[in-house]
C-alpha cells in the first residue's frame, strides 16, 4: 500500500510538470486564482548598475497593489533578474523567466540591446512585454502583437530638445556624442532629422562604444569642432568620464542629453557636481512634484523600502508599469493573455505619472512627448518646457 502511493504521488508530480511544461510552451502561463507572475530584467551591476532601481521601483507599484488587496483576487509575484547591462546574460536570465517561473507578462528592461536580444523570443513565447525602459524604432515600427511601449521614442526625445536648444537659446553649432548601438542612433536619427528641418548639420557627430574609458580624442574633437553644445546618448559612466574630460581641457559646451539620465542627483553625486547646468528631456514629472499619484508612490516608497532613494530612475520603473496593472484591473475576473492584450489595445488618454498613453491595435508606441529640465543648483529640477510632442513624428500619420 505504502509503495502504491508512492507510485502515486510520484505519478502525479509528474504528469503535474508535464502539463505545466505544455502550459508554457503554448503561452499560457503566469497566472492561477491567487497571483499573476511578472518580471523584470535590469542591470543591478555593470556599467549600466545607476539604472538598476528601474526594476526596483516596478515592485513598489505591484506592492502597493498587493497591499490594497490584489487586482480581482490576485496578488502579483514579481521577479527581478539581473542581466549586468549584457544582452547575452539577458537572454539566459528571460529564459529562466519564462521557461522555468511561467511568467505571464514583463514590464520595463532596460538597455537596447538587451531588449533586442529577447524581442523575439517574447514574442515566439506569446508574453506580453509592457513598457521597456528604452524606446527605439525597432520595438514599435511595425506594432508586434505583445510589445507596448510607453516610453516616448527616443527619437522623438531627440528631434524635440534640438528644436529647444536652436529655437529657444539659440544655439547654431551642435555636436552629437551617441553610444553606437540603437540607443544612441535612435537619438542621433532624432537630432538629424530636426536639424535638416531647420537647414542645419551637426558640426561634430561622434560614437563611442560602451565600456570606454579614455574619451580625450572625442572630446578634444568637440572641442575643436567649436560645438556650443553636445547632445549626448550614452549611458551614466560614459556621460560622467565626458564631462570629467573636458573639464580637463577648459572646454565647457552646453551639455544635453535624454531622459535616461534625467536622475539629477545621482548623476550630480557622480559627477562631482559637473551635471549642474546639463539640459535633459524629461518621461515623467519630477520626484519633488505635488501630484497626488506621485505623492502616494512617494509615501509607499518610504514605508516599504526606505534604503531606496526617491529618483527618476526609481519611480521610472512605475512609469512603465502602470499601464499594464490598469490592463489588468479592466480585464476582470477572466484573465487570459488575449483578454489583457485587448485591454491594452483599448487604453486611450491613460494617464500616470507621465504623458497621456494611448494604444491601439495598429499602433503600440503610446506617446511621443517630453518635458525638458534642468538640472539647477545642488541636484534641483528646473522645468523648461513642459510636455510636448514632436510636430515631426512621421509615425503618427
Amino acid at each position: 500500500m505504502k509503495i502504491r502511493r508512492t507510485l502515486f504521488a510520484v505519478t502525479l508530480a509528474i504528469v503535474f510538470m508535464f502539463v505545466f511544461a505544455m502550459d508554457v510552451s503554448a503561452g499560457r502561463p503566469g497566472f492561477d486564482d491567487k497571483e499573476i507572475r511578472i518580471a523584470q530584467w535590469g542591470p543591478q551591476t555593470g556599467p549600466g548598475a545607476p539604472w538598476g532601481s528601474v526594476a526596483r521601483g516596478s515592485g513598489i507599484l505591484f506592492n502597493l497593489v498587493n497591499e490594497e488587496g490584489g487586482i480581482h483576487g490576485r496578488k502579483i509575484k514579481y521577479y527581478v533578474r539581473d542581466d549586468q547591462y549584457n544582452p547575452s546574460q539577458t537572454k539566459a536570465v528571460v529564459k529562466e523567466l519564462v521557461e522555468r517561473k511561467g511568467v505571464f507578462a514583463f514590464v520595463g528592461g532596460t538597455g537596447s540591446a538587451c531588449g533586442m536580444a529577447v524581442k523575439d523570443y517574447l514574442k515566439k513565447n506569446n508574453v506580453i512585454w509592457v513598457g521597456p525602459a528604452t524606446s527605439i524604432n525597432e520595438y514599435v515600427f511595425p506594432p508586434q502583437k505583445y510589445l507596448f511601449a510607453d516610453y516616448p521614442l527616443y527619437q522623438d526625445e531627440a528631434s524635440i530638445i534640438t528644436k529647444y536648444l536652436v529655437e529657444k537659446m539659440g544655439l547654431k553649432k551642435i555636436g552629437f556624442f551617441y553610444q553606437n548601438d540603437s540607443y544612441g542612433k535612435n537619438g542621433l536619427a532624432g537630432c538629424k532629422q530636426r536639424l535638416d528641418a531647420l537647414g542645419m548639420e551637426l558640426v561634430a557627430e561622434i560614437p563611442v562604444e560602451q565600456g570606454e574609458k579614455d574619451l580625450a580624442s572625442q572630446m578634444l574633437k568637440f572641442k575643436n569642432s567649436g560645438a556650443e553644445a553636445v547632445i549626448m546618448w550614452v549611458n551614466p559612466t560614459t556621460a560622467v568620464i565626458s564631462l570629467k574630460t573636458c573639464a580637463t581641457i577648459g572646454y565647457k559646451p552646453q551639455w544635453v542629453t535624454s531622459s535616461t539620465l534625467s536622475d539629477y542627483p545621482l548623476m550630480y553625486k557622480i559627477s562631482g557636481g559637473l551635471w549642474e547646468g546639463v539640459i535633459t528631456g524629461a518621461f515623467a514629472l519630477p520626484p519633488d512634484s505635488t501630484n497626488p499619484l506621485m505623492v502616494k508612490y512617494h509615501e509607499a516608497q518610504k514605508r516599504m523600502a526606505p534604503e531606496e532613494r526617491w529618483g527618476t530612475f526609481y519611480f521610472g520603473g512605475i512609469y512603465f508599469a502602470e499601464p499594464l496593472v490598469e490592463a489588468l484591473k479592466l480585464v476582470g475576473p477572466n484573465l487570459s493573455t488575449e483578454a489583457c492584450l485587448d485591454a491594452l489595445n483599448s487604453l486611450k488618454n491613460f494617464q500616470g505619472i507621465g504623458p497621456p498613453i494611448t494604444w491601439s491595435e495598429d499602433c503600440h508606441q503610446g506617446t511621443d512627448s517630453i518635458m525638458i529640465q534642468k538640472c539647477g543648483p545642488g541636484a534641483s529640477y528646473v522645468t523648461l518646457q513642459d510636455w510636448t510632442s514632436n510636430d515631426l513624428a512621421t509615425w503618427k500619420e
